[in-house]
């Protein structure tokens, strides 16, 4: 028996969802789209969830705690090895995982690394293989691209799904809750993430640089919250600093007269005011910080990092 919002109810479930797979096969929109609102930055480049963050989905029989994780890969820097830890981490944390591909694709070496991870968890949780963006894969193709990723990961149960339109994802879900076991709840049933504001709103920011910015720019870009002040009713102001790795990446993302970085503010505001529900001056500044990715103080400093037991 458990005690929901005040009440006592029966046959409860809760449990961890791990949401796992290589980079920008759509774990955080799959995220957003189960909590209703945007907590997770997307964004069609690789890489752009760099830690693990908690979503949080509360109804009056379960709580499910869903983990969004960073794409599994084979890292070329510090940063994406702390990367692949976190995926890691939520892989022996999840009391279910939910193996997400890209279906428009046929299986790579990501995929490959991924799914022996999962083979190889001890023991076994109960494994969804999720097959996203069906919606891009055409009708023929459809059974040899089933066939394909089951054989990587024979032990799960496979669903299509697009979690950019909604398709299967209901069915998904409900999957989900029958494998999830019987539970207390963990968090207030009004909490939706793990995250603070103002770790949102930096991920927002270089979500915003993600799109607007060129190929060899983004994956060097790391958001610093220097300034978070709440001003009552008139909304907050946000002081954040944009890191990149070259001074001629600093001078991009800034752009002719400013008009870059002020293109990136404009479109961070917007997403960071939606999510907060109230009016945010955001002031944005850039800094060069060479090789960032691969030095353990830096990476301390943006929080990429993982606690000590």
């Amino acid at each position: 028996m458990t005690v929901y919002n005040g009440c006592m109810t029966t046959d409860f479930r809760s449990g961890y969802v791990a949401i796992v797979g290589k980079p920008n096969v759509g774990k955080s929109t799959l995220l957003n789209r189960y909590l209703g609102q945007k907590v997770a930055a997307v964004s069609p480049r690789p890489q752009t969830t760099r830690r693990r963050q908690l979503g949080i989905l509360t109804s009056e029989q379960s709580q499910l705690i869903f983990i969004d994780t960073p794409g599994m890969h084979q890292p070329k820097y510090a940063l994406g090895k702390f990367m692949n830890d976190e995926a890691t981490t939520a892989l022996l944390d999840a009391d279910v995982v939910v193996c997400l591909v890209d279906a428009s694709q046929p299986p790579d070496s990501d995929d490959r690394l991924l799914t022996e991870r999962i083979a190889a968890l001890q023991p076994s949780p109960p494994m969804i293989l999720a097959l996203n963006k069906v919606d891009l894969v055409k009708a023929e193709d459809m059974e040899r691209r089933r066939a394909e990723y089951q054989a990587l990961l024979p032990a799960a149960w496979l669903l299509p799904l697009s979690a950019q339109n909604g398709l299967g994802c209901d069915r998904l879900l409900a999957a989900i809750l029958e494998r999830i076991p019987p539970g207390p709840v963990f968090f207030d049933a009004d909490q939706v993430t793990d995250f603070f504001e103002r770790d949102i709103a930096a991920d927002l920011v270089r979500e915003a640089a993600l799109y607007h910015l060129r190929e060899e720019v983004p994956h060097g870009i790391a958001v610093r919250v220097d300034g978070y002040t709440e001003r009552g009713d008139t909304g907050a102001e946000i002081a954040m600093t944009i890191f990149v790795e070259r001074e001629s990446h600093k001078g991009i993302v800034i752009g002719k007269g400013g008009l870059m970085l002020k293109k990136i503010g404009t479109a961070a505001r917007q997403e960071i005011e939606a999510m907060s529900g109230r009016k945010v001056f955001l002031e944005l500044r850039v800094k060069v910080e060479a090789d960032w990715r691969n030095k353990p103080n830096s990476l301390r400093q943006f929080g990429y990092f993982q606690e000590e037991d």
